[in-house]
């Protein structure tokens, strides 16, 4: 449902303009009724309400007797923040949601299938230089016989 790259810019309110590309999806699905959260790594998750719905209950699902299931629920869960496209296509990044990120001026939206992710530009910029899991030896044994 949702690809591509788009560098995008908060403005002074700490709105974030979504791509027209993506307004009538959100608009047809949601309603544009949007939850975002924190990610582990330190960007931020973007889901149109349905989708985060589904994410939430399998969350409260787990057993908290766990530290890092009681983990994963505080940081998905906790900073999980409702917000609405405007009529403009803007939606709002929470204060908390914005330090958590170090999102400033100058952002990333991640297109991720059923969700966003929404990065910092110079985090993004590093990550994107990084060989990561791509490097030769980095595939997760899932990614065994993978081909693109």
């Amino acid at each position: 449902m949702f690809r591509g790259i788009a560098q995008l810019n908060l403005d002074s309110k700490g709105r974030l303009a979504v791509p027209a590309r993506h307004r009538d999806v959100l608009l047809e699905r949601c309603r544009g009724h949007l939850v975002i959260t924190a990610d582990a790594d330190r960007c931020l998750l973007m889901y149109p309400l349905p989708e985060w719905e589904v994410i939430q209950q399998k969350l409260e699902g787990l057993s908290n007797l766990d530290p890092r299931v009681r983990e994963l629920q505080r940081r998905l869960i906790g900073f999980a923040v409702d917000t609405e496209m405007d009529a403009a296509g803007r939606v709002l990044v929470s204060p908390a949601l914005r330090q958590y990120a170090q999102l400033e001026k100058a952002v990333v939206l991640v297109g991720q299938g059923k969700k966003f992710e929404v990065w910092n530009q110079e985090q993004w910029d590093s990550r994107m230089d990084a060989p990561g899991g791509l490097a030769p030896g980095g595939m997760p044994p899932e990614l065994e016989g993978f081909s693109l």
